[in-house]
């Protein structure tokens, strides 16, 4: 896998904030749904979400900047460069195998002892199968398999009421997830160990949120907003009108002379928020007249409106 900072093509310095705004901009760019007719567009999504997921992750990228894994989340070699070049120098002989200075200038260094404590062997004093006590005394464990990255789609109603999931996995199994507060589009989830199978153990699952749009409701930051229509006579006259939200329909007061823009707010019928709080429904009016009444046509007729609803833009 290349460098997660290449493949998110931020600086190794970047911000958390830069690295979420540069996996927002390149999720949404390589989205399958907006990419049916390029197959390559899914293999470089999976790669942007695994590279998010190790740098979002302080821990990991802390220890993937400092050697200790690789880019998949693997244990990095313990060598380092050392088996570069021209065979193993201990990091200072140029490149024509080991000098008996490398090790602190002892003579007559039994070479085989520490290879065959290297690569397997006993080594001279220890234990068998182990390193030479100049390499610790520990192997390191043998590595997990790949991450499996995962796009689920939410309805709109679901994410903002918090109702559970269902995802089925690359291995036929399903699995209900608990959708957490504060959700939106491009948040993850991990299912550890639902990941590729590796000599340690299998990976994780990672799966990215895509809120599907609503026909009606549209969110604003952690607040829903819709479109009410309602009657002349609702407007005119005022009183209570039954409003659809994200759980189920409540009712509404209209105050009485309410023009269409106007808006109304329903408390806690937002998004949850992940300090546990919600946000609210903004209710805007949308008066609704018939294209043909004549009844309404009689009345406006024989009724002289006074004033001027425009005088303000100076029309």
């Amino acid at each position: 896998m290349a460098d997660p900072y290449s493949t998110l093509g931020v600086a190794r310095g970047a911000s958390e904030a830069d690295i979420k705004k540069a996996y927002r901009k390149l999720a949404k760019e390589l989205h399958p749904d907006r990419n049916t007719d390029n197959p390559k567009a899914a293999e470089k999504f999976s790669q942007v979400t695994s590279a998010y997921d190790l740098l979002s992750d302080k821990d990991k990228r802390a220890r993937f900047d400092r050697g200790e894994i690789d880019a998949e989340g693997n244990p990095a070699s313990p060598f380092g460069a050392g088996f570069g070049g021209g065979g193993f120098n201990g990091g200072r002989s140029g490149g024509g195998g080991f000098r008996s200075q490398d090790f602190g200038g002892a003579e007559g260094v039994d070479m085989s002892d520490i290879f065959e404590g290297l690569f397997g062997g006993r080594a001279a004093g220890g234990p068998a199968g182990g390193f030479s006590s100049g390499f610790g005394r520990r192997q390191q464990p043998p590595p997990k398999g790949a991450n499996a990255a995962y796009r689920l789609r939410v309805p709109f109603i679901d994410a903002a009421a918090l109702a559970p999931q269902r995802i089925t996995l690359a291995d036929g199994k399903t699995i209900d997830l608990k959708l957490p507060p504060g959700v939106e589009t491009g948040t993850q989830m991990r299912l550890t160990g639902k990941g590729e199978p590796g000599p340690g153990g299998a990976g994780d699952a990672i799966v990215t949120i895509d809120i599907q749009p609503h026909r009606h409701f549209t969110r604003d930051g952690d607040d829903v907003r819709l479109n009410l229509p309602i009657t002349l006579a609702e407007a005119v006259k005022g009183g209570p009108v039954k409003v659809p939200t994200v759980e189920k329909p409540v009712m509404l007061t209209v105050p009485k002379g309410s023009t269409s823009g106007r808006t109304l707010r329903l408390k806690g019928k937002g998004f949850h928020r992940k300090d546990g709080t919600r946000g609210d429904q903004l209710v805007t009016l949308m008066i609704d007249v018939p294209a043909e009444d004549a009844a309404l046509a009689a009345f406006v007729e024989g009724w002289s409106a006074t004033g001027n609803p425009r005088a303000d833009m100076g029309v």
